[in-house]
């Protein structure tokens, strides 16, 4: 089953692995393991923005990880969400719970309209997708609960630094309505695929925070599948 599957993966991506470029197979041993989330630890930008919550992520954006990243958000290589939902998966363990805790509400950071249009698939939504089906076969319930939308036009964050980033995205977003009850008695952990500035980060969670949502914890955590900036193997929590 797993040979014709490849087959056909084939007739849509490239036979090359989107890692390292190994022939003829999707993602290869050796980027596979870069994603097993392995060093999964805590990351924290510098300088961090004012409402960033705890954000744990699975490798660091770079080698294999960027490329792989990449190929699935930009070129539409959709079988990487397995992959990268597996190491999405590990960074929310790595942030607490397991077997037998509360259900876990998977919530992803939206993209504008246009982008989801222009790439032809929502790559943050999918990759959660992945993850909360590899939390569930750990013995961890979890759903993703797409409760945040934008409220507002906002620019590409592309080029943009970090004080540009959060003054491009105060106040962009929203929780839908009904979103409370959704996540109601949940663990909400924010997720996306990437955390540069950590400017999209802390605005996600104003505004689950301003929605009361995770208000009877200790409000809502971060996971994500990479982190910029010199990211080691095994973070120190400061």
């Amino acid at each position: 089953m797993r040979g014709w599957w490849q087959e056909l993966a084939g007739l849509v991506l490239p036979v090359d692995c989107a890692g390292c470029g190994a022939a003829r197979v999707l993602l290869c041993a050796g980027c596979r393991e870069a994603l097993s989330g392995a060093g999964a630890g805590r990351v924290r930008p510098s300088p961090a923005p004012v409402g960033l919550p705890v954000v744990h992520a699975a490798a660091g954006y770079e080698g294999a990880v960027r490329a792989v990243l990449l190929a699935h958000k930009e070129r539409g290589a959709l079988p990487l969400a397995g992959a990268l939902g597996h190491a999405l998966a590990a960074a929310v363990l790595a942030g607490g719970g397991g077997p037998g805790e509360r259900e876990v509400a998977l919530v992803p950071v939206p993209s504008a309209r246009r982008q989801v249009r222009a790439r032809g698939h929502d790559p943050a939504r999918r990759i959660a997708l992945a993850a909360a089906g590899r939390l569930r076969r750990a013995g961890v319930p979890a759903r993703v609960v797409p409760v945040l939308r934008l409220r507002r036009a906002v620019a590409d964050q592309a080029g943009l630094g970090a004080g540009a980033r959060r003054e491009n995205l105060a106040g962009a977003l929203e929780v839908r309505r009904g979103g409370a009850r959704a996540v109601a008695g949940a663990a909400v952990v924010l997720v996306d695929d990437l955390v540069t500035t950590g400017a999209t980060l802390a605005e996600a969670a104003r505004a689950v925070r301003a929605a009361g949502l995770g208000a009877a914890g200790a409000g809502p955590r971060a996971a994500v599948v990479a982190a910029t900036g010199g990211y080691p193997k095994r973070p120190k929590i400061p």
